[in-house]
């Protein structure tokens, strides 16, 4: 396998930070720097920390240095015929795994096949001492106490550097077939959520553009089946649409205005929040373009029993997040501060007091 191990270098400059209380902002490919509040902290590069370091087929589990870019990573799993379950948008050419783990972003396949933190299997941290520490390993299995390399899905860095990650893959489906039909918002909410208790073999679910749309992969049988009881027509090019949706290439994605991501029951009615709208992930995913309060936004998902986060937006010094409750926030310090005691990593990316 190929590629660079900078570890000890990437080390020593986190024990300098750490005896200097100097503050680092993680980069690695810069294709998810937008996401989160800024930070003007000296910045440190993980990007070169990179190659697949261990894959076989076989056993259906990659491992690889965080600065290993997605491509290379899709184009191995591509030739053995497999794939990242979890649909991962790249966001732009140098999307790396170890910040498409950090920021647990996963595509339209999320609901079905699961999200980027159900295939983590092991990972190496660097923390905020200048420590290397190792959790979990290379094979599913049921153990007691929470698995910590899956704690570091979605913390965007907050608690150390991923250095190494180990993935479950799985094979890429034999078939694949998008059908769409025109509908409102209510129609395709009941029929998206309604699938997700049927056993068909959906994989995507989408509403777009007064159009609603239902991805199949599996077997060329098991496709031909159901596709016998999903109203529509069946969608020509269909691997460009989702593709477009997965890295938000959609003409949708083209407003000036704050993008909201918001997570509700897929069967949740349709927010009386003015703006534009796209539902993902079967209805349990709402993308939101809208110029109304940020705080009546969020009252209104309070109120439907989701949450809501500001995924794009130019004010990247205000909160991005939904406040947390106060026993969810003391965790999130008592975390920190064991893995961070110092608070050098990536200070106020999620919460300003974090």
């Amino acid at each position: 396998m190929s590629g660079q191990d900078i570890s000890t270098a990437l080390q020593q400059q986190v024990m300098d930070a750490s005896h200097h209380a100097t503050p680092l902002t993680i980069s690695g490919g810069g294709s998810k720097s937008f996401l989160g509040r800024n930070s003007d902290a000296l910045r440190i590069d993980v990007s070169p920390h990179r190659g697949i370091v261990e894959y076989d087929p076989r056993e259906l589990v990659l491992t690889a240095r965080s600065g290993t870019t997605l491509q290379e990573i899709e184009t191995a799993l591509t030739e053995a015929g497999q794939m990242l379950a979890f649909e991962p948008p790249h966001f732009g050419t140098g999307a790396t795994l170890g910040g498409t783990i950090a920021c647990a972003l996963s595509g339209p396949r999320r609901p079905y096949s699961g999200s980027a933190r159900d295939f983590v299997l092991g990972c190496k941290l660097l923390n905020g001492r200048g420590e290397i520490l190792g959790f979990g390993g290379q094979v599913m299995k049921n153990v007691a106490g929470y698995d910590v390399s899956r704690l570091m899905a979605g913390a965007h860095g907050t608690l150390g550097i991923l250095l190494e990650i180990s993935l479950k893959v799985l094979p890429r489906p034999a078939a694949s077939i998008t059908v769409a039909r025109e509908c409102s918002p209510t129609e395709a909410i009941a029929s998206m959520s309604g699938l997700l208790s049927k056993p068909l073999p959906v994989d995507g679910a989408c509403y777009h553009g007064d159009h609603c749309y239902v991805r199949l992969s599996g077997s060329a049988q098991a496709v031909k089946e159901a596709r016998n009881k999903i109203p529509g027509d069946v969608m020509p090019e269909a691997d460009a649409f989702w593709h477009a949706l997965r890295e938000h290439a959609l003409p949708f994605f083209r407003h000036s205005s704050t993008l909201y991501r918001i997570m509700v029951k897929p069967a949740t009615p349709q927010l009386p929040i003015e703006g534009s709208w796209l539902l993902d992930w079967g209805g349990a995913q709402r993308w939101l373009y809208s110029d109304e309060d940020g705080a009546a936004i969020r009252h209104s998902v309070e109120l439907a029993g989701g949450h809501v986060s500001v995924f794009r937006n130019d004010a990247r010094h205000d909160e991005t997040c939904q406040p947390l409750p106060a026993p969810l926030l003391a965790i999130h310090r008592r975390l920190k501060a064991s893995f961070d005691p110092d608070n050098i990593f990536n200070r106020g990316r999620l919460y300003a007091r974090l």
